[in-house]
């Protein structure tokens, strides 16, 4: 069965729809079959993994509104390796739409249940707010990866996370985890940087990734192709960065090698 993670942050920009793109393709690459998740009605992890937000007939929008399947949703990202159940712009429309439903907080996880078992890993990317959107995904998830930068504002940032997250664990998903916290747009020249970094290992110890991800030219300029940056330049820091977290994940996960194996 699949290991759910919700890719969140309620500050934007910290790299968090990268790290949806990138991580999806590595984990593909290492033979883990990976889902990807859009639920950010701006859809750009669904246009960074090579599909046209514009042309979209069914969405996420659908599965929500139990229109669709999730099944008959899912769509392969070209030439990367992972599915990806793709959202734009409707997805407000679902949010609206549900506003009144009784259940409305588990509608992402019971579409999710059917298709698990055809998946190792499925990576949800939020929006950068704390809606519906964002309740559904965290409802539906086994734990949660924090991309974030080694800045002042996103401690703050980070605090108010942590709070959101003891809520859901209240309310909607008890057994909610955190899977680590990611240090993105990473610069060990900074002094700011190394402290942050060292106040995040202090608190939060082994749940922040040995791996960080650091401000890589190529990384940014893999979405306007519509590709991951592992497609794009598998020889950039970006990429070799994203691999070394998708290795990191799957050993703490203890996922098996062989093709077609179930994480735990």
């Amino acid at each position: 069965m699949a290991r759910i993670v919700a890719v969140t942050n309620q500050k934007g920009g910290v790299g968090k729809t990268t790290t949806c793109v990138n991580l999806a393709a590595s984990l593909a690459a290492t033979k883990r079959r990976v889902l990807l998740v859009d639920m950010d009605p701006q859809g750009n992890a669904t246009m960074g993994s090579g599909l046209d937000k514009n042309e979209l007939k069914v969405s996420g929008f659908d599965v929500l509104t139990r229109r669709q399947n999730a099944a008959d949703v899912c769509t392969e990202a070209p030439d990367s390796g992972f599915d990806v159940l793709p959202a734009n712009g409707d997805l407000t429309a679902a949010e609206v739409e549900l506003m009144n439903e009784i259940g409305r907080e588990h509608r992402l996880r019971l579409a999710l249940k059917p298709i698990t078992e055809l998946y190792d890993f499925i990576l949800i990317d939020c929006p950068p707010a704390l809606n519906l959107l964002t309740v559904n995904a965290l409802a539906a998830a086994d734990s949660v990866l924090i991309p974030m930068q080694c800045e002042y504002y996103a401690l703050e940032g980070l605090a108010a996370l942590m709070g959101t997250i003891e809520q859901i664990q209240e309310t909607v998903n008890p057994a909610l985890k955190i899977e680590g916290l990611l240090r993105t747009m990473y610069d060990p020249r900074n002094s700011l940087t190394l402290d942050v970094s060292r106040q995040l290992n202090d608190y939060f110890g082994d749940r922040v990734y040995s791996a960080v991800i650091p401000r890589n030219v190529r990384l940014a300029e893999a979405p306007s192709y519509g590709m991951p940056a592992l497609r794009y330049d598998r020889s950039s820091k970006g990429a070799i960065s994203y691999l070394a977290l998708a290795g990191e994940m799957v050993r703490r996960n203890g996922s098996q090698q062989s093709e077609g194996a179930v994480a735990v």
